[in-house]
């Protein structure tokens, strides 16, 4: 179970090691893109592409889409990037529900796992595989696995690294099941004096607090780079941004001021030093590199 290209890599590592997937259940298909065609998932494109059999429910609780998963007889249900199932989904196969996620749990548990771990600035992330059971994401721990974080990383380059981690993971995982040899851990023997939630991000999360220090800054832009990208605005106009770089420097100016030679460089002052620009998108024109802007631009 699962919709985005994060769990294409575990569901191929299962089909590659042999394992009998007997269907592949994805989100349906949604109207996307200028002329509003219907797209398919990249788990629903692959299944297609590999014959597996598809399964797209509107709703987890449908009777006709519990009778359809019943008489799949799965042994194991593997969720990977999916969605909140409901109890009878859950509890249904024999040796139950796992879950992959892109943190090392208790830490991040939530929707947005990879983001936030970049935003707080950790030093590492990872990947959990566990039990599913009624609290979201609090299920016994199976395997983890620690991965490091770059301090130049960004979401969409720790996202890339977690999901061949995840799939690895994951093979490894449902080997040691098929052998009754795996032991979960209830999450409360991993220790931590603070636990770290993972919301779901929204359109404010996503605007850039000037009045921060730079590396609190220059961490939300990591952090939200290539997706949604973090913003704030330029004479009256939205600006997102989507690489940038620091300059320690006390700035000259206030907080959200910018300077620029209008033809190499276009900077922003944060509390104690620059966030220096060098990929961007004014709205209503696309997305460029800061030469490239500011060719064009008149300020």
């Amino acid at each position: 179970m699962g919709t985005p290209d994060f769990a294409v890599a575990s569901l191929d590592i299962l089909v590659k090691n042999g394992f009998n997937v007997v269907a592949v259940i994805t989100a349906p298909d949604k109207p996307a893109g200028r002329g509003l065609q219907l797209q398919e998932s990249a788990v629903k494109k692959y299944a297609v592409a590999n014959n597996l059999p598809v399964l797209q429910p509107e709703k987890l609780k449908n009777p006709a889409f519990i009778e359809e998963l019943r008489a799949l007889k799965a042994d194991l249900q593997v969720v990977v990037a999916f969605r909140m199932l409901p109890e009878m989904v859950w509890d249904m196969p024999p040796e139950g529900t796992i879950n992959v996620h892109a943190s090392l749990l208790p830490q991040y548990r939530g929707a947005a796992p990879i983001n936030w771990a970049i935003i707080n600035g950790e030093k590492s992330s990872g990947v959990t595989t566990f039990k599913l059971q009624h609290e979201i994401d609090t299920g016994d721990v199976l395997y983890s696995q620690e991965v490091p974080i770059r301090e130049d990383e960004t979401a969409g380059e720790l996202h890339d690294a977690l999901m061949q981690t995840g799939a690895d993971l994951l093979l490894k995982t449902v080997q040691s099941i098929a052998a009754g040899t795996v032991k979960g851990t209830p999450q409360a023997h991993f220790e931590a004096a603070e636990i770290k939630h993972a919301p779901k991000i929204f359109k404010e999360t996503c605007k850039i607090n000037w009045e921060a220090s730079i590396d609190t800054v220059y961490n939300l832009v990591r952090g939200l780079s290539p997706y949604p990208a973090a913003w704030s605005t330029l004479q009256d106009k939205s600006l997102k941004i989507y690489k940038a770089h620091k300059e320690h420097k006390q700035p000259s100016i206030a907080p959200g001021a910018f300077e620029t030679d209008q033809k190499t460089f276009l900077k922003i002052a944060a509390k104690d030093g620059y966030l220096v620009l060098d990929e961007i998108q004014l709205e209503g024109k696309k997305k460029m590199t800061v030469v490239e802007f500011l060719r064009g631009y008149r300020f």
